[in-house]
């Protein structure tokens, strides 16, 4: 493959802009689904009084509903976009073309290339990140940097806020991607010919 050809340059940047838009919708994902149960923590302690006064239990199976349900419905736009994206640049290139004698899957090599390699880095880069703010927090929660309670422990949680969805959402996914990135080019390619 040559990147030089403008395909196969765009093919590139459409692999790497799917990775940095694969991770926006994943973390957004558990931003939505945490706004969710934080409404419906606030509308049982409205509901039932007697959840703060610990005579009462709350209603967990409702939560886990939410939680349940927001992950599945928040994760289709980024798994149809994994799906989607090397289909649509595979078709498009097979048609449009302006290197002469280009063969129709280069530019969707390109797309696989650069967004397996933006891929494994950006998750790289998010579990290490949301690890070390975790970790971060753990170790002055130990008592160092003056402990619970301390400022200093009340920018390591809202860091661990920010990581957790870096470690425990987009990194974890991205690896998801790289896979369906090769495995769905694989299939579509015999198409390419």
């Amino acid at each position: 493959m040559n990147i030089a050809h403008p395909e196969t340059f765009v093919g590139g940047f459409i692999g790497a802009a799917l990775v940095f838009l694969f991770t926006a919708y994943a973390i957004r994902a558990v931003g939505r689904a945490a706004w969710a149960i934080i409404k419906d923590v606030r509308d049982q302690f409205r509901e039932n009084p007697g959840i703060m006064q610990g005579t009462a239990k709350p209603d967990y199976a409702r939560s886990v509903d939410i939680v349940t349900r927001s992950a599945l419905r928040e994760m289709v736009v980024p798994g149809v976009l994994a799906v989607a994206t090397p289909v649509a640049v595979g078709i498009f290139f097979r048609f449009v073309r302006v290197t002469p004698g280009l063969p129709a899957g280069e530019p969707l090599g390109g797309t696989l290339m650069v967004g397996t390699i933006a891929g494994v880095l950006m998750a790289l880069v998010l579990n290490t990140g949301g690890g070390a703010w975790d970790n971060a927090k753990k170790f002055i929660e130990a008592g160092n940097l003056g402990g619970k309670g301390s400022p200093t422990h009340k920018a390591a949680v809202v860091g661990d806020t920010v990581g957790d969805p870096f470690k425990d959402t987009a990194g974890p996914s991205l690896h998801i991607l790289v896979k369906l990135l090769s495995t769905i080019t694989l299939v579509i390619a015999p198409l390419l010919l």
